[in-house]
């Protein structure tokens, strides 16, 4: 009876349950969002505490500089290859199913341009001027970067003054481990809750007027997840990728209900390193990693939107095209981790590199929240990979 009663097994039966209450229960479940929201309020009270403490005792743990930066490029180095099969399934699938091209859609609405980024933004806004302000403004980026920067000194320090360093982020990782399972604890009500508001806000008749669109998304999502990563993962990684889904697949289910890569950080760390068989610290160092950079999901429907607007603008792509929508998809995905508004920004790159108006982002605004579910559970399930597959290197 208590398998049945398991976090996991509530969560999925408080997702069908969230579905069928904003259908039927629209107004009750629109007036339960606060529970929602204090759920992911929980979940992202413990992320930076828990970036910065799991990166300090794994940087330290791996006992040098060398170490690290044999790990961080095997790391970079996998979430590339990828990050590029994910915008590769995107493409085939959106050239086979050619959502919108039968029919033009209507006008979209105005989108404003963001500001422009060039390179040197880019580098600077990785980079904090005020530690104290990017923690309290949860800015992961930039506490990555002064947190690794800080582990590193700390193994040029004395033997002792590391060690107390060391015992006391610890301790520190520890503690926010304790809190995240009481969290984790109050997962399928905050499922529940967050799951009835998206389909009492949106309804699911949005998702017909769309029906080609959705169905290319979903159909590249569920074959980079099931069929090219786990794919990846036993080859380089040597293990059953289906067996260690079962074992993680609560922190994906969170992630699809939050629609937050990052909220969904403090589970993932937990479900990897106590049920997945992953070490702390390739767990701890890989995961953060993987919520900022690594966005194999994002990257590959950011590919099929931009060939579906070009679509229904009656705009034809070549090979050419497509390779530029490739090149700056996979590159975009990881370099613009760092600037606010990733998701924006991303879409705004590749339709300028490919001469498509960015007003157009208005086409596919109506089901964007509810996509955005399924591709933020693929990126997570994506860095929960990634970890498995680079503990092996450790």
């Amino acid at each position: 009876m208590k398998r049945y009663l398991s976090t996991e097994t509530l969560t999925i039966a408080a997702i069908f349950l969230g579905i069928a209450a904003g259908v039927w229960m629209p107004e009750t479940m629109l007036s339960l969002k606060w529970v929602g929201d204090l759920f992911l309020m929980l979940l992202k009270m413990l992320i930076v505490p828990l970036v910065f403490a799991s990166v300090f005792v794994a940087i330290v743990s791996l006992g040098s500089g060398e170490a690290l930066k044999n790990l961080g490029l095997k790391a970079f180095g996998y979430y590339f290859l990828t990050t590029a099969l994910a915008v590769s399934t995107g493409l085939l699938v959106v050239n086979m199913i050619e959502p919108g091209s039968t029919h033009q859609m209507a006008a979209a609405a105005a989108v404003s341009k963001p500001a422009e980024h060039t390179f040197a933004s880019l580098l600077l806004s990785f980079v904090p001027s005020n530690i104290f302000a990017s923690l309290s403004e949860g800015k992961i980026v930039q506490v990555l970067l002064f947190v690794i920067f800080f582990a590193v000194a700390a193994l040029h320090l004395e033997t002792a003054r590391r060690e107390t360093l060391q015992d006391f982020f610890e301790s520190v990782n520890d503690a926010m481990g304790k809190i995240a399972e009481w969290v984790i604890a109050l997962t399928p009500i905050g499922v529940f809750s967050l799951i009835g508001y998206v389909i009492a806000k949106e309804g699911l008749a949005t998702l017909w007027e769309l029906k080609s669109y959705v169905l290319a998304v979903l159909v590249a999502l569920f074959i980079h997840a099931l069929v090219v990563l786990p794919a990846v993962a036993a080859f380089i990684g040597r293990f059953n990728p289906f067996d260690y889904f079962k074992r993680v697949r609560e922190a994906v289910l969170v992630a699809f209900s939050t629609a937050s890569s990052s909220a969904t950080l403090p589970v993932s760390i937990e479900v990897a390193s106590v049920h997945g068989g992953v070490k702390k610290e390739s767990a701890g160092f890989i995961l953060p990693l993987g919520a900022t950079v690594n966005m194999d999901g994002t990257a590959l429907y950011e590919a099929i939107a931009v060939m579906f607007i070009a679509n229904s603008y009656g705009v034809e792509l070549g090979f050419s095209q497509q390779i530029v929508i490739f090149l700056t998809a996979t590159f975009a995905s990881i370099g613009a981790a760092g600037i606010p508004g990733a998701g924006l920004v991303m879409m705004t790159m590749i339709l300028s590199a490919v001469g498509l108006p960015l007003e157009a982002i208005g086409l596919i605004a109506a089901v964007d929240r509810i996509l955005d579910m399924f591709r933020t559970a693929i990126n997570v399930w994506g860095d929960l990979l990634a970890a498995k597959v680079l503990n092996r290197f450790i």
